[in-house]
């Protein structure tokens, strides 16, 4: 009989072990540097688990270098990824379960990003009723947030939390493990790789620390929303934005971090209550614009400071429904919108929350690029390709999700 609360030299069950294995599973988490997959480390699930068990409870886990990835950022350059093996995702996730329910209570109510309970969308439906109040927002960008983590003061931050060895033990070693780029392995006093598992539960705890309590401590009277290093802070005049500027400025100096001071921006919140002149009235957060729109109401049209779904936002949608296109050029229109559905309902979802009106020239772009699929696969012209497609729609109007609200004519 499997004992799945035994330990050795350290508190870790195999139940703990057995738990965050299922985590990882349902996440369907993608494979690392050794190129084992959930699918290929599930075949002999037990053995693998006992291993990892094994040796966390013995102090004898250490965790292999972290595989470097490529992904585009939407406003340009690329961002790099470090994932872990499927092992080592699942220690990782054996001390996140331990650690997350210590920690969480502790934060900041107006801390959204990767937190249970907490989303996007909380954060933006925050944003948008403070930015009707207040007149001013200091748009935060810290460079290069995860590659810039002191690994000195993150970890006096967890300590301040818990003092368990094999916590502190196995958190140092995943700080120090390092990345694989190019073939060669990096290591250094600082940063936690985007990608894996702790790296956003480590990331909280320390802007817990650099960031939200600090502000709730000397300057509660500027609201904020943050997301992981997504932040903005609410002003009443420019002088206080200027002036929080600056005090962030010097904290970020102080915590080892630095603004992008190209990117951290004071906006102007322009309504039909704030109605100034400025050169700068728009943002982004969370892949939405923040700037004036008309909007009707009771009493006709006014202007009001609303998100809606940002450029880079769409030019990402755009790029990615091109290489789905791209691939299935020599496929059929079924295999298109089986590929298409699930990231179309995706985006609708997160995007069309706010303004969905300004996302329908995205929509009727979309149907112009089946047209064009179409004419290139099947030979057509525009006209006789457009034919096609409606016919297509009457036959079959729910074969793309985007059709529910934008038809093909």
């Amino acid at each position: 009989m499997i004992d799945y609360y035994e330990t050795k030299q350290h508190p870790v069950t195999k139940k703990m072990v057995l738990d965050a294995y299922k985590k990882v599973k349902e996440n369907n988490a993608s494979g690392g540097i050794d190129g084992e997959s959930i699918e290929d480390f599930s075949i002999d699930a037990s053995k693998n688990l006992y291993r990892i068990w094994n040796r966390m409870t013995s102090g004898c886990y250490y965790p292999p270098v972290v595989k470097s990835v490529e992904i585009p950022k939407k406003s340009g350059g690329v961002r790099i990824l470090g994932i872990p093996t499927i092992s080592d995702r699942i220690a990782q996730q054996v001390v996140k379960n331990y650690l997350e329910p210590i920690v969480e209570g502790s934060f900041h109510e107006d801390s959204y990003g990767y937190r249970p309970g907490k989303n996007a969308h909380q954060a933006l439906e925050k944003a948008t009723a403070r930015c009707g109040y207040y007149s001013w927002v200091v748009d935060i960008d810290i460079r290069a947030f995860f590659d810039s983590i002191d690994h000195e003061l993150l970890l006096k931050a967890i300590e301040w939390y818990t003092k368990e060895k094999w916590i502190l033990m196995y958190i140092k070693r995943w700080l120090k493990a390092g990345i694989m780029c190019n073939g060669e392995v990096r290591r250094g006093e600082k940063g936690t790789p985007q990608g894996g598992v702790i790296s956003p539960l480590l990331a909280n705890i320390f802007l817990h620390f650099v960031f939200d309590k600090w502000m709730e401590k000397n300057h509660s009277n500027m609201p904020f929303e943050r997301y992981c290093d997504d932040a903005i802070i609410h002003c009443t005049t420019e002088k206080q934005a200027n002036f929080i500027k600056g005090a962030i400025t010097r904290r970020m100096i102080d915590c080892q971090l630095m603004l992008n001071e190209e990117k951290t921006r004071i906006v102007y919140c322009k309504n039909h209550i704030h109605t100034e002149a400025h050169r700068s009235v728009s943002f982004d957060f969370l892949g939405y614009t923040f700037r004036p729109l008309g909007r009707p109401t009771k009493n006709g049209w006014k202007l009001m400071y609303f998100p809606c779904m940002s450029d880079s936002s769409k030019k990402a949608v755009r790029q990615k429904v091109r290489e789905v296109v791209r691939r299935r050029f020599q496929g059929t229109i079924l295999n298109i919108a089986r590929i298409l559905n699930p990231k179309i309902r995706g985006w609708y979802q997160y995007y069309c929350v706010y303004s969905k009106w300004t996302t329908h020239g995205l929509w009727y772009w979309l149907n112009l690029k089946l047209v064009r699929w179409i004419m290139e696969n099947r030979k057509l012209g525009k006209g006789r390709a457009h034919i096609w497609l409606v016919r297509v729609y009457e036959t079959n109007p729910r074969l793309f999700e985007h059709w529910s609200f934008i038809r093909p004519y």
